[in-house]
């Protein structure tokens, strides 16, 4: 499904991810020291000084300052200034001069290259190889024919064998108009393929999915929150004729945060002008409130916000706000769970630090934010701790509906993941959709982008299983033979098509999106529980009121 497809390039970059869009961030100040006890940093600082100079001097073999202070590898709490932030909470996050570079980047959406993701994997006698995950849909990459799977063996006639993907990229990418030559390997072709490619600005759409599902029922998802996602957003609503939609399938699924002010201009789209949005504070960080500056413009027409556990920070700001104004339905399973604002200190040595300094807080009163204490950095992110209902906090929304705080947001109506049986689960953990679809493509060549999975394709199919040796037979896979030959059909479109494409039948596809649509008539009932209530609250208060006869 969709979600499954998306979390392929997550899966690899996960703790970067969580480490680098996973934070609500301000806007950056510069790093002061006010306000502090400067007796106490400066005794701290004297143990250090001689706890690290007593390692440097004596310790077995030389030692590398930057490690000691930075950590082996970016965002590892190995390093000294890593390790001290740990204590803090798992947000808090130094960044290196790389990881700071690719944390601007990341927030401004746009870059220079060919516009691919790339994955390091070992190849022959050990040596890293780097394969393409995906083109970009419209990259000059994607234009030039690359597909996922294939191997990059050159870049400027140099061979990238036993180059880490941080080498090959850095290849890769350059300067507006200049050209770059890569040397490609694909499987099914006889000799390697030689693609010249000039790089251009690539922008990473933050808003990757919008579509009419059905006659004026949109569909829209946001996989981040950077620096033109509410833009990409108004956009895509123009385009799908906001004025005349009936509804609309939010989808906020995977989608690790970002910035905050463009959480809450997202949310003020569909907010009623001076609604609140969101409101944070902490020690040294003042209350600040957001409102709805602009407002929906009296485009009411229902939603649905679709979340899973890696809805997280900015994203759960989108959600909270419309779940506690009755704007929107959310459906899916509880989100990540993280009330916490991280703001951005540009340092020296072009490194940075994005410290913790205030708690958000939904326009109920929620402060979501799940257990961090007594617990590594994978469990945090990977075996969270549930918190039983009881012991949450309780909120009411403007409808009067109970909210819970303290452990994510809890979906109005709850939908576990999909389960697939063994054999799928088998066929998904081998990568046989993938690889299959690399070796009918290397006979076939292409597909047509309306490609079906007919009885010869599953005839090779199950030849190419065999051959693998991959314990999945006719038998085992009846019961669910549509799903199999979808993403069969995913992957072999995709590869040519582009990702959007392959995503578009997975939308279309997924039983949750059509669950959705089904709820609108719901979302719209929630839409007029405030209005009731508050008629209601009205009517008591005036009986409350009158005089006993």
């Amino acid at each position: 499904m969709k979600s499954a497809r998306r979390s392929t390039w997550f899966v690899v970059s996960a703790i970067l991810v969580c480490a680098l869009l996973g934070g609500v961030y301000g806007r950056q100040v510069e790093a002061t020291t006010g306000g502090t006890n400067s007796t106490g940093i400066r005794a701290s600082l004297k143990k250090f000084t001689r706890v690290y100079g007593a390692v440097e001097a004596n310790y077995a073999t030389p030692v590398n300052p930057n490690t000691a202070i930075y950590g082996p590898m970016p965002n590892t709490p190995l390093g000294a200034i890593p390790g001290m932030l740990r204590t803090l909470d798992p947000h808090s996050t130094f960044f290196d001069p790389q990881a700071f570079a690719q944390l601007q980047q990341d927030q401004e959406g746009h870059y220079f290259g060919v516009g691919m993701q790339i994955i390091g994997k070992p190849g022959k006698m050990g040596q890293l190889e780097t394969y393409v995950l995906a083109p970009i849909p419209g990259s000059p990459a994607f234009r030039a024919g690359i597909r996922p799977g294939d191997m990059i063996a050159a870049v400027d006639g140099k061979s990238t064998s036993g180059m880490s993907v941080d080498q090959v990229a850095h290849r890769l990418l350059g300067p507006k108009g200049t050209v770059v030559h890569i040397t490609i390997i694909r499987r099914g072709w006889s000799k390697p393929l030689q693609f010249t490619i000039t790089r251009e600005e690539i922008s990473q759409k933050s808003v990757d999915a919008a579509f009419l599902l059905a006659p004026h029922v949109a569909y829209i998802h946001i996989n981040k929150f950077d620096e033109t996602t509410n833009r990409e957003l108004a956009r895509d609503l123009k385009k799908l004729d906001e004025d005349h939609l009936r509804g609309l399938v939010l989808d906020l699924r995977n989608n690790p945060g970002g910035l905050l002010e463009q959480a809450v201009e997202v949310a003020d789209h569909f907010l009623k002008k001076g609604q609140l949005i969101v409101y944070h504070y902490g020690r040294a960080s003042r209350e600040k409130r957001y409102y709805a500056v602009h407002g929906d413009s009296g485009n009411r027409y229902p939603i649905v916000v679709l979340i899973n556990h890696m809805t997280a920070s900015a994203a759960e700001i989108v959600t909270g706000s419309l779940q506690d104004h009755d704007r929107a339905l959310v459906m899916g399973q509880t989100s990540f769970g993280k009330g916490l604002v991280q703001t951005v200190f540009p340092l020296s040595d072009n490194t940075g630090l994005a410290l913790t300094t205030a708690h958000y807080y939904t326009p109920s009163g929620r402060l979501i934010q799940r257990p961090y204490n007594d617990m590594s950095l994978y469990d945090y992110y990977y075996y969270p701790k549930h918190i039983p209902r009881k012991d949450r906090e309780i909120r009411y929304t403007d409808g009067g509906r109970p909210v819970y705080g303290g452990g994510g947001i809890t979906p109005d109506v709850k939908v576990p993941p999909v389960k697939l049986t063994p054999p799928e689960q088998l066929l998904a953990d081998s990568n046989a959709y993938f690889d299959f679809a690399q070796d009918y493509l290397g006979v076939h060549k292409t597909v047509p982008q309306d490609f079906q999975v007919t009885g010869k394709v599953m005839q090779s199919f199950y030849r190419f299983l065999a051959k693998k040796g991959i314990p999945v037979t006719p038998p085992s896979i009846a019961g669910n033979l549509s799903y199999v030959k979808e993403q069969m059909r995913v992957q072999l479109v995709g590869m040519i098509y582009g990702q959007n494409v392959a995503e578009k039948i997975e939308i279309e596809n997924d039983p949750l999106v059509q669950d959705a649509v089904a709820h609108l008539g719901q979302a719209q009932a929630l839409m007029e529980n405030p209005r009731k209530y508050m008629a209601s609250m009205a009517h008591h208060a005036r009986a409350h009121d009158r005089p006993a006869e």
